[in-house]
């Protein structure tokens, strides 16, 4: 199911002369206007950012008098409609807040990301959006761009869905938006166009798989899907299945299996660039579940359905994979999903049993709803035997993240260099994530009386239970590996209103996150 998507270019035509069915500006909020007395008082409480002054100047000096009329504060993503009535060629003026002028700065990327998202997705129903955002002229200017671009692209998505009936109120999302800059020539900015088109095709991709309905992405039809898109991108493709599972040890994979009618699956897909450096590999693992009923240690029934995110990391994993066939960075990259349906029936492995993983060690399970660190863990170790510098593994492993670090701030635990330049990709992208620790003494309360290690720690229960998920993992690296495991139980799905460029549902974190890392890699390792 592929949901509608929105196309972008480039103008540096006089923006009050472009032929489109509304233009975006942005507004600063400030300080000023007394008690709002009068429309010259209230003006003074909005300031346009750079970018409108056309606009402006063919409003005889009323715009920002008129949308503070309207109500416009300038406030970070609110967006006022202001009808043009021939000022400009556009009928339609959208002002979206950026929230205070920056100080001797354009507004940061994420900012600027942001309020892209929300322009376009106010302005649905619309064919031709213009945006007239600010970007500086210098050293920044990529950075701003691709912003402006990426949040346009993914504050108009939308999932296709399965309603059956028209609904005469759901307007679709813009069908084109052009982005002003002087020169619509340049060949930097072209490519940061490029670039962008190919990162927000992956997110939107990740959002599509993560909001297919459960009974329609199990494990297998997942596997084929990834499968042909990694064919068709012209990446090396394999997957195992039940058998080739059993064959080559995947004890974890197949245990968390064997409770659903649809069997788990292992797809590895890998990029290896013409005169790559065989020292260079990373190698990218996600987690995915397709359903997570929590198996025989069942979880309650209310807001089970959004259980069907629980394959959001091998999504991103996926689709990062097939940026990374589109964009060529120069280090080899192999994706790992683990894929299975966790679900309870008369073969659903139990608490107590006892399991011997992809490495040889065997665990002892205590919780079946502790199946993601299962299936992680033997493609972790599988991407360890095939070779690789980094580890970069991604999934919704706990419920401890949310509790820890909220909705939007993934938590990552592992080599503390690696973590950290993983935050650092974080924030440049706006994908947000807080380093945790690896406490011993969590690892200790995880010593089995009868196996390697057990599952989860069963003296603390659910306390630090993202330290837990990290700790275990950490058993399945071989040891002179880089590795860092990006919890995203939060930020991989947004449940509330549609906000900035997050519509509700799948978010597509962290693809742009593990492509900034990998660009980082191959430019500075």
């Amino acid at each position: 199911m592929t949901s509608p998507s929105t196309t972008l270019s480039l103008v540096d035509t006089d923006p009050a002369e472009l032929s489109v069915d509304a233009i975006v500006i942005g507004v600063h909020s400030q300080t000023g206007g007394g008690d709002g007395a009068g429309p010259a008082r209230l003006a003074d409480t909005l300031l346009l950012a750079t970018g409108a002054e056309a606009v402006a100047v063919a409003f005889d000096g009323r715009l920002t008098e008129t949308l503070a009329l309207l109500g416009a504060t300038g406030a970070p993503g609110e967006v006022t409609k202001l009808a043009t009535l021939g000022t400009v060629t556009a009928p339609l003026v959208a002002a979206v807040g950026l929230g205070p002028e920056p100080t001797g700065a354009a507004p940061a990327p994420e900012a600027l990301r942001r309020a892209a998202g929300a322009a376009v997705r106010a302005l649905a129903g619309a064919e031709r959006v213009a945006l007239t955002l600010p970007v500086p002229d210098d050293e920044d200017a990529p950075a701003a761009l691709r912003a402006l671009a990426e949040g346009a692209l993914l504050g108009g998505y939308r999932f296709a869905g399965y309603k059956t009936k028209p609904q005469p109120t759901r307007r679709e999302p813009v069908g084109s938006v052009a982005l002003y800059v002087p020169d619509a020539a340049d060949q930097r900015a072209r490519a940061e166009i490029a670039r962008a088109e190919v990162v927000a095709r992956s997110v939107r991709l990740t959002r599509d798989w993560v909001n297919t309905a459960p009974n329609e992405l199990r494990p297998p039809s997942f596997a084929d899907a990834v499968a042909a898109a990694g064919r068709e991108a012209g990446l090396t493709v394999e997957v195992l299945d039940e058998a080739a599972l059993a064959d080559g040890g995947y004890g974890g994979i197949l245990a968390v299996g064997q409770g659903s009618d649809a069997p788990p699956r292992l797809v590895k897909l890998s990029y290896t660039p013409a005169g790559a450096d065989p020292a260079k590999r990373v190698a990218l693992v996600g987690k995915g579940i397709t359903f997570d009923s929590g198996g025989l240690s069942i979880k309650p029934a209310q807001g089970m359905w959004e259980m069907k995110s629980d394959m959001a990391g091998a999504a991103a994993v996926g689709a990062t994979m097939l940026a990374v066939a589109a964009l060529k960075p120069g280090v080899a990259v192999d994706g790992y999903l683990a894929m299975a349906e966790n679900m309870p029936s008369g073969s659903a492995y139990r608490p107590g049993d006892v399991i011997t993983m992809f490495n040889g060690k065997r665990v002892e399970v205590l919780n079946t709803d502790a199946e993601g660190r299962m299936v992680l863990a033997d493609a972790m170790a599988r991407a360890c035997a095939d070779g690789c510098d980094y580890l970069l593994e991604t999934s919704t492993l706990t419920g401890g993240q949310v509790i820890a670090l909220g909705k939007r701030v993934a938590g990552v635990m592992g080599t503390p260099e690696l973590c950290d330049r993983v935050r650092d990709a974080g924030d440049a992208v706006g994908e947000p994530a807080w380093p945790m620790p690896l406490p011993e003494d969590v690892r200790k309360g995880m010593d089995s009386d009868v196996a390697d290690i057990s599952q989860v720690n069963a003296g603390m229960d659910r306390a630090g239970h993202m330290l837990q998920g990290g700790v275990f993992l950490r058993e399945f690296v071989a040891e002179d590996v880089p590795w860092a495991h990006i919890d995203i139980a939060g930020p991989s799905y947004h449940t509330g209103e549609a906000t900035g460029y997050w519509t509700k549902g799948g978010t597509g974190v962290p693809v742009r996150t593990l492509l900034e890392l990998i660009d980082d890699i191959a430019a500075n390792d």
